[in-house]
C-alpha cells in the first residue's frame, strides 16, 4: 500500500512523484489520461518499484494506506474542483486532500471549509522551485488544520529543500495561509525578476554586450546580490542560440507570459489597503510587454528622449538593484503581515524567510538578515527601518537615485526601479502632499478632514 497519492503527472506533479519516491516513499500516481500513469512509471527506472499506477480514483483510493492522503497537481481553478468532486466519492472521513498546485487562496479557504463539512480535511500547500525544485527539493508552504499536516508533515520536510540542515517546509497557518505566502512569494518574484530586467537594459544601452552583462551578474552573485535570479540570468545572458551564433536573449521575443501570481497579490494587497508599487509596476510591465505591435508603432509616432544616457557606473547599478530589492521584499511582507492580521492566521514572517533561503525562486542572500530582523522586532512593521536594512538603504539609495535619474533622462523605462524610489521618498517625508487631496474631496465632496492643530472631523467654506 502507498503512503500518499498524487493525481496530475504534468511537469510539477511528475518531479514531485519522483520526488518522493526518491525519499524512500511509496506513491499511487494518477492522470487524466489513464497510459501517462503507466508511461510515467516506465521511465521512472529504479524509482519504478515505489510507484503504483492507478487508471482511476477508486483504483487510486483502493492504493493507499487510510487514513488517504492525496496531492492534488492539476491547473489552479476549475480543474481543481473538479478533480475533488470525483475524487471525493471515493474518500471517507478523515482522508485528506492536499491542493499543490497555484490556487488563489480564497478559493482555497472556500474549498476547506467546504470540505470539512464532509469530513474530510483539506491543505492549501504552496510548492516553490520550478520543475527542478519540485524534482530535488523544493520551498513548501502549508496553511490548513495543523492536525490534518502533522500525519504528512514527516513525508513533506523530507521532500523539500534543506537550509543548514533544516526542511524549507512548515506549517504557516490555518485555511489559506499556505497558498497567500505562496502568492506573495510570486509577487515579489515579479518585482526581482523586473528589476533585474531594467538593469540589464540599462547595462545594454550603455553598450554592453550580454556576455559581458552575463559576466558582471556573475560577480554581483559573489556579493550581497547572490541570488537564484541573479544566478540564471548571468548564466542566460551568456547562452548563444546554437542555430544562430546570436545570444539567445536576443533571438527571444521581448513579449512576457504570466499565470496570474502576480495580479492576486495586487488584488489582495488593494483590498488589505497596502502598497506593493513595485509588484504593480513588475506586473503592469509585463501586460505592456504583451503589446508588441502597439510599441512597435509607438517607437514611430512618440518622441524619444532628448539627452543620451550618461555613463552609469557598474557599482552604481549594483547599489541600485540591491535597494529596490530590499524595498520590493519589504513591502512583500507588509502584505504578508497585513494579511495574517486581517485573518488572523498568526503568521511567523521569519520562518517564512527561512524556508524561502533554498528550494525556491527568490531565495536570495537577504533572507537570512531578513528572518533575524524579524525576529527582533520591525519598528512600526517596516522592514526597511530595521537597524540593518535602514542602514543598507542608506548607503545604496543615493545610487538608486543616480541610476533611475539617468534612465529617465535617457527615455529608458524603469518603471519597477523608479516605483522603489518612489515608495522609499513617500515614506521618509514625515508631511507630504495629501493635504490638497483632502482639501480637493471636501471641495468637492464635502469628505471631511482632520486637523493639525485639534481633535475632530472638519469641513471648510471653500467658497
Amino acid at each position: 500500500m502507498a503512503r500518499i497519492g498524487l493525481t496530475g503527472l504534468g511537469t510539477m506533479g511528475a518531479a514531485l512523484a519522483l520526488n518522493m519516491a526518491d525519499r524512500g516513499h511509496q506513491v499511487a500516481v494518477h492522470n487524466r489520461t489513464a497510459a501517462r500513469a503507466h508511461e510515467f512509471i516506465e521511465g521512472a527506472g529504479p524509482l519504478a518499484e515505489r510507484l503504483t499506477a492507478a487508471e482511476d480514483f477508486k483504483a487510486l483510493a483502493a492504493a493507499l494506506d487510510r487514513p488517504r492522503a492525496v496531492i492534488l497537481m492539476v491547473p489552479a481553478g476549475a480543474p481543481v474542483d473538479q478533480t475533488i468532486e470525483a475524487l471525493l466519492p471515493h474518500l471517507d472521513k478523515g482522508d485528506l486532500i492536499i491542493d499543490a498546485g497555484n490556487a488563489d487562496f480564497n478559493e482555497t479557504r472556500r474549498r476547506e471549509a467546504a470540505l470539512a463539512v464532509q469530513g474530510v480535511d483539506f491543505i492549501g500547500m504552496g510548492v516553490s522551485g520550478g520543475e527542478e525544485g519540485a524534482r530535488h527539493g523544493p520551498s513548501i508552504m502549508v496553511g490548513g488544520p495543523a492536525e490534518s499536516y502533522e500525519p504528512i508533515r514527516d513525508i513533506i520536510e523530507s521532500i523539500a529543500a534543506t537550509y543548514q540542515d533544516s526542511p524549507c517546509a512548515a506549517h504557516l497557518g490555518p485555511d489559506g495561509a499556505g497558498h497567500f505566502v505562496k502568492t506573495v512569494h510570486n509577487g515579489i518574484e515579479y518585482a526581482d525578476m523586473q528589476l533585474i530586467a531594467e538593469t540589464y537594459g540599462i547595462l545594454r544601452a550603455g553598450g554592453q554586450t550580454p556576455a559581458h552583462i552575463g559576466e558582471l551578474f556573475e560577480e554581483w552573485n559573489r556579493g550581497p546580490l547572490h541570488s537564484y535570479l541573479i544566478e540564471i540570468s548571468g548564466r542566460a545572458l551568456q547562452t548563444a542560440d546554437p542555430d544562430t551564433g546570436e545570444p539567445m536573449v536576443d533571438v527571444i521575443l521581448d513579449r512576457a507570459g504570466q499565470k496570474g501570481t502576480g495580479r492576486w497579490t495586487l488584488i489582495e494587497a488593494l483590498k488589505l489597503g497596502q502598497s506593493a508599487t513595485t509588484i504593480e509596476a513588475a506586473v503592469a510591465a509585463r501586460s505592456w510587454s504583451s503589446m508588441k505591435e502597439v510599441r512597435v508603432a509607438a517607437e514611430e509616432i512618440l518622441p524619444g528622449a532628448a539627452d543620451a544616457l550618461h555613463p552609469v557606473l557598474d557599482t552604481d547599478l549594483e547599489c541600485a538593484l540591491l535597494a529596490a530589492r530590499i524595498i520590493a521584499y519589504g513591502q512583500g511582507f507588509s502584505l504578508m503581515q497585513a494579511a495574517s492580521d486581517h485573518f488572523e492566521w498568526s503568521l511567523d514572517l521569519a520562518r517564512v524567510a527561512e524556508i524561502w533561503r533554498a528550494g525556491c525562486i527568490i531565495r536570495s542572500a537577504l533572507l537570512d538578515d531578513i528572518a533575524k530582523e524579524v525576529r527582533d522586532g520591525l519598528p512600526h512593521g517596516l522592514l526597511i527601518l530595521a537597524p540593518y536594512f535602514a542602514k543598507a538603504l542608506g548607503d545604496h539609495v543615493p545610487a538608486l537615485r543616480r541610476v533611475v535619474s539617468a534612465a529617465v533622462s535617457a527615455g529608458l523605462p524603469v518603471p519597477a526601479l523608479a516605483a522603489a524610489l518612489g515608495y522609499h521618498d513617500t515614506m521618509r517625508r514625515g508631511r507630504g502632499t495629501t493635504d490638497l487631496i483632502q482639501a480637493q474631496r471636501d471641495f468637492f465632496g464635502r469628505h471631511g478632514f482632520e486637523r493639525v492643530d485639534r481633535e475632530g472631523s472638519f469641513s471648510a467654506d471653500w467658497n
